[in-house]
């Protein structure tokens, strides 16, 4: 049951790009959040999320704003590679967090900073949206309750628009550091292991190919690979973000089946429900394009904007952290040693690949 008493929320949001503007006006609303402060480097940037939020406090060094008297609790949706500072200075304070994923980019900083956050002993979670549609949310409660008997076989095929890795190869200055397991594929990654919670994966073996995103960006177009776990189950995952940029997806497209001793379950996460065509280019996702005329709609992992405002997964993501904070309530984000878990796999995929052979697991940075 909820605390009677809840908690105010002094709230800082160090990262002002698109996730930091939704979250925040998803913060805004809520009756405990009493302070919003708002850090980043991009003037313009602060400048827009600052007054769309009515931010208390702004500035360009989260540091400055961490050590705010009013904050309690901070959303840290920096860019990926750059999540470990303003993590490590919101510890000091031991605030709670939400943490866009991953924990970190380098799984060497990722164990790092899982052990910061656990020897602090704060509450952390991260940034695992597609468990707050209701779609995965039935499908746990059946595999959970033991509709399919024990789970021996999950398949995923993953599919998005071009537009994010070439947002992403654009955005770095070290392509080995990125990769479509690592930035997206880490979604269907973790809706699986989150319905396979019980099993322990002991091995790995992955493939990749790189014929459209590496002749320009030196980047991975797709990745496939089986786990096999500790009692002889398999997943087998398939993501590529090499698709063209014409291709109405806006961003993510997925598919999932789930076979057990006793029945099976398959997830249609396509977003070919709805289908707009028209004469004038479509905004919708990470990176808009002019050439893009058809859109599933749908399929932009945060939501749609509806009436002036983020309505999907992101939002209830967002205000569930939020009564998370203010009234102790449980609820089904990803913890910190589960992204860091997610990390660890998608390395292990991209480790497999590139030796071309398979992968003892867990692995360790070393």
């Amino acid at each position: 049951m909820p605390k009677k008493n809840p908690k105010r929320i002094g709230l800082a949001i160090v990262g002002a790009g698109r996730v930091g503007l939704f979250r925040g006006e998803v913060a805004a609303r809520h009756p405990q959040v009493d302070f919003i402060g708002v850090a980043d480097l991009k003037q313009d940037r602060l400048d827009l999320v600052g007054e769309r939020v009515k931010a208390d406090f702004r500035t360009r060094d989260f540091r400055e704003l961490l050590k705010r008297p009013e904050v309690t609790a901070a959303i840290i949706s920096t860019d990926e590679h750059l999540h470990v500072d303003p993590i490590l200075a919101a510890l000091d304070r031991k605030l709670s967090l939400m943490i866009e994923k991953p924990l970190a980019t380098e799984l060497a900083e990722s164990e790092r900073v899982l052990r910061e956050i656990q020897k602090a002993g704060v509450d952390a979670v991260v940034g695992y949206t597609q468990r707050f549609r209701r779609r995965w949310l039935a499908a746990k409660e059946k595999v959970r309750t033991g509709q399919l008997g024990d789970v021996t076989l999950v398949t995923s095929r993953a599919f998005m628009n071009r537009l994010v890795a070439l947002d992403n190869y654009k955005r770095t200055s070290d392509p080995s550091k990125i990769s479509p397991m690592v930035i997206s594929g880490t979604h269907a990654l973790d809706i699986v292991m989150w319905m396979m919670e019980a099993k322990r994966p002991v091995e790995l073996y992955a493939r990749s190919v790189d014929k459209a995103l590496g002749p320009k960006y030196r980047g991975i177009d797709a990745t496939a690979g089986v786990i096999t776990f500790e009692d002889g189950s398999l997943y087998h995952a398939v993501i590529s973000w090499a698709l063209p940029t014409v291709w109405p997806g806006a961003v993510y497209s997925l598919e999932v089946g789930i076979t057990g001793t006793e029945g099976v379950l398959t997830i249609d996460d396509t977003h070919r429900d709805i289908v707009l065509a028209t004469t004038k280019s479509q905004s919708e996702g990470y990176a808009p394009d002019e050439a893009r005329r058809v859109d599933f709609l749908g399929s932009y992992p945060p939501g749609d904007i509806a009436l002036g405002e983020l309505r999907g997964p992101m939002r209830e993501e967002t205000e569930q952290w939020l009564n998370r904070v203010a009234l102790g309530l449980p609820t089904q984000h990803a913890t910190a040693a589960e992204a860091h878990n997610r990390l660890m796999l998608t390395k292990a995929f991209d480790l497999s690949a590139r030796t071309k052979r398979e992968v003892k697991l867990p692995i360790t940075s070393e």
